[in-house]
């Protein structure tokens, strides 16, 4: 038996701007979501905490000038769905992309959304204690129902993140598996990290 199978993560890179993430937060508040730091003491963050820390977030990546700060986003998200706690996790993530025949210093920003594929499932036999991961769409089927419905949301209000850099001597077109609202792409043009490294879109 294949004790891997279903493991791993369904998973969505995006980034928005902060008033459309309010708008992704507004589904996971009707769900009665919390949101927990991943800190020692596993702070809870209400609805305005977190939209606040991803506004500030946000802000390092748009602003002309470069800020003085290291930008961070990182939340465990639990539900009660299915008569059991799950959920979700949300961190923020680099985007990678080459300049002049190496890689830039800076990424481009984007957060993670992640759920998992499967359940563990603890069992034993006549060798000892062993688990299995079982299809998370089977044993908590309202919650994989919601992950559906978030990114299925912000898929129809995004596009894919495509944009220009100069690899050698000319620009080329990057394709991250990234998803990008038009306001977020409008307001990374005036950016510092854009102005820096010469970027470009592929189409706005």
């Amino acid at each position: 038996m294949d004790r891997m199978k279903n493991s791993g993560f369904y998973t969505l890179k995006l980034f928005v701007t902060p008033e459309e993430f309010d708008h992704v937060l507004d589904r996971f508040e009707q769900k009665q979501a919390r949101f927990r730091l991943s800190n020692y003491e596993r702070t809870v963050h209400n609805r305005t905490e977190v939209y606040e820390a991803y506004k500030r977030y946000y802000q390092y990546f748009i602003k002309p000038e470069k800020p003085d700060y290291h930008p961070s986003f990182v939340y465990s998200i639990a539900l009660m769905l299915d008569g059991k706690m799950s959920g979700f996790f949300v961190r923020n993530e680099g985007v990678g992309f080459p300049y002049l025949r190496q890689w830039a210093d800076d990424e481009l920003p984007c957060i993670l959304l992640s759920f998992p594929k499967g359940l563990q499932i603890d069992l034993k036999d006549e060798k000892g204690d062993y688990y299995i991961y079982e299809d998370i769409r089977e044993h908590q089927p309202l919650t994989y129902a919601f992950y559906d419905e978030v990114t299925r949301y912000i898929k129809k209000e995004t596009k894919p993140l495509r944009f220009l850099s100069y690899v050698i001597d000319e620009l080329q077109e990057q394709k991250p598996a990234v998803r990008i609202s038009k306001a977020a792409m409008d307001d990374l043009a005036g950016s510092w990290i854009f102005k820096k490294y010469e970027l470009g879109w592929k189409v706005k």
